[in-house]
């Protein structure tokens, strides 16, 4: 893939001084596992110092290792059928329809942040993929001259905007299962579906809020005239030609080649979802992760038309989820030292962190305090659920002592963690690869963003967190 880069030098202000940070963040940010590991040093080295001995940090860490093991293949499995779904000749068909939506250059950077950002509230996997390959279409047109930087970092917004605010949010969905909750965490917390936390009309309304907003920046902020780069001039190759699948040679491939067995298996699950929803309220159902995984795992299925079809697009996916299949044990594990890792005075990390953040009070100072604590760790820590684990004993036992409604401290969290993506390039790595771009391209657009949503998001959640009363954890 050749390509060719602006050197800072031709940006100015703004737009300079983020390519900066790009290229400063790429030399020296290792990758996520790293952190990862630092993280479980550094938690250990907390233990040790709270008073608990080699002996008990150790245990913790090794019992803590595997508690997430269901928790750490749905999120993978998040993942990776967003990618498939993505790329079914459906969707592709569909990104081809709407790319001629578009009537200008401003237009289409605006309008790809629109699809990005509501795609995300369903699935962010979903939507790094689709984005991504909007934005090649529209780069496509010959009759439209948008910038393609710009374009691509459109395609990311809904990651870095509001992609926690929505379904696949991994600590919303993590807090409605509670199968999958830690049983320290469980204990702290209870169970919270989505009509605690994504659901409300205060997390509903900060969505819409950051959405407009987003959109609003990608059309002030798209480069016009001679600033624009297009694909062309980027010698970014824009072929999206899906090859036909060979011709059948086997009669043991009929059914690999067959739609017959995805439409019987669609139908079967079609037929159970409408059962759950008959038998179940509303919101157990669509809060149930469970649930939401198999939806996507079959509509990928069908969308691809046949066995082989769908296993080729699986093949494809499965890269994208290394980093989570890796990480989340040390997650896991740093969890468990936080939380049962008991030291001088039979106090753990986790219990002397909620002391120290209840110390600040409650009301919109904690909810202020509380997000930008999560988004500084997000930096280093980029991952929503597994982050989230390290973070929930103490912010939920806090939140519970100065009495902050649970199910915004979720959100408080969701919508804090969203931004640290608008600096750290970690999550774009899928849509780069579908871009053909580096990440010191789209940075420059991203860290824009990102100046705006900071006080936005800690202006709303300081204002609607007011709006809540305390609801006492609520066991299963």
């Amino acid at each position: 893939m050749a390509q060719t880069t602006a050197p800072a030098a031709s940006e100015r202000g703004l737009a300079r001084f983020a390519q900066r940070l790009a290229g400063w963040t790429e030399r020296w940010f290792p990758d996520a596992y790293v952190f990862a590991l630092i993280g479980v040093v550094v938690v250990s080295a907390a233990a040790l110092v709270n008073g608990t001995s080699p002996k008990g940090v150790a245990e913790a860490f090794g019992g803590g290792f595997w508690d997430l093991t269901a928790f750490t293949l749905q999120m993978a499995m998040v993942v990776l059928t967003g990618y498939v779904v993505a790329t079914s000749p459906p969707a592709a068909r569909l990104i081809e329809r709407i790319a001629t939506v578009p009537s200008s250059a401003r237009g289409a950077v605006a309008f790809v942040a629109l699809v990005s950002c509501l795609v995300s509230m369903l699935n962010w996997g979903l939507s790094l993929v689709f984005s991504g390959l909007l934005a090649r279409a529209i780069a496509r047109r010959p009759d439209l001259r948008a910038d393609y930087r710009a374009l691509g970092a459109a395609a990311y917004m809904g990651l870095g905007a509001v992609w926690a605010l929505g379904l696949s949010s991994s600590a919303a969905q993590l807090q409605a299962t509670p199968a999958s909750l830690p049983p320290e965490l469980l204990e702290i917390t209870g169970v919270l579906d989505f009509g605690d936390t994504i659901l409300t009309w205060q997390s509903l309304t900060m969505a819409v809020i950051l959405i407009v907003l987003t959109v609003v920046i990608s059309w002030l902020s798209a480069p016009q005239g001679e600033a624009i780069r297009t694909a062309e001039q980027m010698d970014i190759d824009l072929d999206d030609t899906i090859a036909p699948p060979p011709p059948r040679t086997k009669p043991g491939e009929y059914l690999e080649r067959s739609p017959i067995l995805p439409m019987i298996v669609g139908l079967i699950a079609l037929l159970w979802l409408v059962f759950q929803l008959v038998d179940n309220p509303f919101l157990t159902v669509i809060s149930s992760l469970n649930t939401y995984l198999l939806v996507f795992v079959i509509l990928g299925l069908v969308l691809h038309g046949t066995p082989r079809n769908f296993l080729d697009a699986v093949s494809k996916a499965v890269p994208t989820t290394a980093g989570v299949l890796v990480q989340y044990p040390l997650y896991a594990a740093m969890a468990a030292v936080l939380t049962r890792a008991t030291g001088s005075g039979g106090m753990t990390v986790s219990e002397h962190l909620a002391e120290l953040f209840a110390d600040l009070g409650g009301g919109g100072g904690f909810a202020v305090v509380i997000a930008i604590y999560t988004a500084l760790l997000g930096v280093l820590v980029p991952s929503g659920g597994g982050k989230w684990l390290v973070e929930a004993p103490y912010v939920m036992q806090s939140a519970t002592d100065v009495g902050m409604n649970l199910g915004w401290t979720v959100q408080i969290y969701n919508a804090a963690e969203a931004l640290p993506n608008l600096v750290n390039p970690f999550f774009m790595l899928p849509l780069l690869a579908v871009l053909g771009l580096r990440a010191r391209d789209l940075v420059g657009f991203t860290f824009v963003q990102f100046l705006f949503h900071l006080p936005v998001v800690l202006l709303l959640l300081w204002l609607l967190g007011m709006t809540f009363e305390f609801v006492p954890p609520v066991q299963p």
